[in-house]
């Protein structure tokens, strides 16, 4: 039987009589409605609608779509649908249509906000981070005033475990790290220098960027995603498993009991470990400068110790420290702001990784203006 035909009639003047005939399935695909909306609009205007479905062969939802559509557009004309001539397989299934409404968004259909209202929802939410790492920071500083007093509630025990995990468990990764930083930048310095006759001047390259800013920073951004991360996985399964809950009703800070060990920690070890990746960047140019350059260790020593100051050694490990309290805040937060699954976990680790890792960068750049204002 042939698919799909679709005719028009007015058996009365009011009334516009709509002939369904031959085969109607998706795979034929369906007839245009704005045919349909051509006989409605066509004068004189009809008040009615009927069908003649005498010629219906086979049928599937394609048959209920294209009705569907016509009822909408009757709805939208002010004109009253008669559906008697339709099969009463099709009766019934319109009507249970009818009865149950369409749930709002089921055809995907989305209102995208206006630019303004996405930049203003995005400022807002900005604010709001910065709101909570402020609260934070201040709330782990007020516990660090209460261990001053002797009255902060952790275990010692506990402090001895994070900075053995801050530290001597770091430094494979900061000595491999470190150790690559060096020679990359001895090697571009070395490329650059050789062609003026300056190949001495690679031990100032290397022993300021690294002493001054490389050190610190790249410390910062190995700890961020190792230990940073590690802080949030910890204190977002406590959340998860419910034992900073469980602290709580024991009457238990669990900002200074959890927390704050794992804050000073990370503060303290910070500072050691940028002094450890300065030595090992450094080494790492001496096997540039010796290897590529012909340098020997004196000359290359010797060089560095004029060009690098106790002001940019310090300097280095001040920006550490700020870095440490940085990274230690930022996974502590994302901890303790987890969610109750085991996705949040994860969810919180990673965000811990990208807030400090951004902060970081963030320091950086102030720090380096800072000291360019203060001629330091």
């Amino acid at each position: 039987m042939p698919s799909t035909q679709l005719s028009f009639t007015r058996p009365a003047p009011d009334t516009l009589q709509i002939s369904l005939a031959g085969a109607w399935h998706m795979a034929a695909g369906l007839p245009p409605v704005a045919s349909v909306e051509q006989a409605l609009a066509a004068a004189p205007a009809p008040r009615q609608v009927s069908f003649d479905t005498r010629q219906l062969g086979g049928w599937d939802s394609a048959l209920l779509i294209f009705l569907t559509k016509v009822a909408e557009l009757c709805a939208q004309h002010g004109i009253s649908a008669d559906r008697s001539g339709l099969p009463s397989g099709v009766r019934r299934l319109l009507d249970l249509a009818d009865a149950v409404p369409e749930r709002k968004g089921a055809r995907g259909e989305s209102t995208r906000p206006s630019v303004l209202a996405r930049v203003g929802s995005g400022a807002l939410a900005l604010l709001a981070e910065a709101d909570a790492f402020l609260a934070f920071l201040g709330q782990t500083m007020i516990a660090f005033g209460a261990l001053l007093r002797g009255r902060a509630r952790f275990r010692f025990a506990d402090l001895a475990l994070y900075v053995q995990e801050a530290g001597a468990d770091a430094l494979p990764i900061i000595t491999l790290i470190s150790f690559l930083v060096g020679v990359i930048m001895a090697f571009v310095g070395a490329v650059q220098l050789q062609k003026f006759g300056a190949a001495i001047y690679v031990a100032d390259l290397v022993g300021i960027a690294v002493v001054r800013e490389m050190g610190a920073m790249m410390t910062g951004i190995v700890m961020a995603g190792r230990t940073g991360a590690a802080f949030a996985a910890q204190l977002g399964t406590m959340k998860v498993t419910q034992e900073v809950d469980a602290l709580t009703t024991m009457g238990i800070s669990p900002l200074e009991f959890l927390v704050l060990p794992r804050a000073i920690a990370l503060c303290v070890m910070m500072p050691l470990l940028c002094l450890y990746a300065d030595l090992v960047g450094i080494l790492g140019g001496s096997v540039i400068a010796t290897g590529m350059l012909g340098l020997s260790l004196p000359v290359y020593f010797t060089e560095l110790f004029h060009a690098v100051s106790i002001t940019d050694m310090v300097g280095g490990i001040f920006k550490a420290s700020v870095y440490g309290v940085l990274i230690a805040v930022a996974g502590c937060l994302r901890g303790m702001q987890c969610g109750g699954s085991a996705s949040a976990v994860g969810d919180a680790a990673t965000s811990a990784v990208v807030t400090g890792i951004v902060l970081i960068i963030t320091a950086c750049g102030t720090f380096a203006f800072t000291f360019y204002v203060l001629g330091i």
